[in-house]
């Protein structure tokens, strides 16, 4: 379990991610070199965006100024772009990626994700994602959106196994037993939309369990993905939020907090389910 913002996870290829990490998705590109800079500014590490937020030029350009205000170097920052469904072939997914990187301005990416299963249209593009891995222009490969169908499909011809399923996760779609198969296959689970944009923050349950802890009901649920282990990423636009975002390493749930949280699960999604998208 990560103790704070700077600590970082062992992937199955000995990569080490951080455990809370930037989104910056639907942050219009014009907006987001700020952010990303006083993400950086206030500590985060992990910056996750993907070719179709359309924000990558941005990102390349917040990265450059957080590392200029912060003294750090490239290397202290892990960057996760991903490839979109209408690129999914090899030839495709090796130029998508190559645009990405040329955007983000990066000699390399830290990780790159499959974004969606496609339709099942997916063995080209991982194929090429291990011939990026091979030439050591990406640190890590992985997949987003993949349920456990995907990810059987996967294993009869990858070579390389995911170090991350990056899903939409939260307290009202636990993605149990995804999560347990994920830990059978020695990969992370990352959590997109973990505050199920904004639906969980006036959830009572929740606001009770914030009262408790004196803390706020955005900093409880992402404590309940910290204690499971789960990797995250925020997204806000807002700097106090960020901050605020981030100040989730000074309490703990105890049992009857994790199980009165555990007992909202219901599968609601807030997102496109993977088995039904046709975008």
């Amino acid at each position: 379990m990560i103790k704070s913002l700077s600590d970082r996870v062992e992937l199955n290829n000995g990569t080490k991610i951080p455990g809370l990490g930037l989104g910056v998705f639907q942050i219009p590109e014009d907006q987001t070199a700020e952010v990303v800079k006083n993400g950086i500014i206030n500590g985060y590490r992990l910056i996750d965006t993907a070719a179709i937020y359309g924000n990558e030029k941005g990102t390349g350009i917040g990265i450059k100024e957080g590392l200029k205000a912060t003294g750090l170097k490239r290397e202290d920052l892990f960057i996760t772009s991903k490839v979109w469904n209408n690129h999914l072939t090899y030839d495709e997914t090796i130029a998508a990626f190559n645009e990405s990187l040329a955007k983000l301005d990066l000699d390399y990416l830290d990780l790159y994700l499959i974004h969606w299963p496609g339709q099942d249209a997916f063995e080209e593009s991982w194929k090429a994602l291990e011939t990026l891995y091979a030439e050591g222009k990406i640190k890590a490969i992985g997949v987003s959106n993949f349920e456990i169908h995907h990810l059987e499909r996967l294993k009869t011809f990858a070579k390389v196994v995911p170090v991350i399923n990056q899903i939409e996760l939260h307290p009202k779609l636990a993605q149990k037993e995804l999560r347990e198969y994920a830990a059978n296959m020695d990969m992370k689970i990352q959590a997109w939309s973990p505050l199920m944009q904004g639906q969980l923050l006036k959830n009572e349950v929740i606001l009770d369990i914030a009262k408790k802890h004196n803390k706020s009901a955005a900093q409880v649920i992402l404590r309940w993905d910290i204690q499971q282990d789960i990797l995250l990423n925020v997204k806000s636009v807002h700097t106090d939020r960020m901050i605020s975002n981030a100040s989730v390493f000074d309490f703990e749930l105890d049992d009857e907090d994790m199980d009165r949280i555990n007992m909202l699960n219901e599968d609601l999604r807030v997102g496109p389910n993977p088995d039904e998208f046709d975008f």
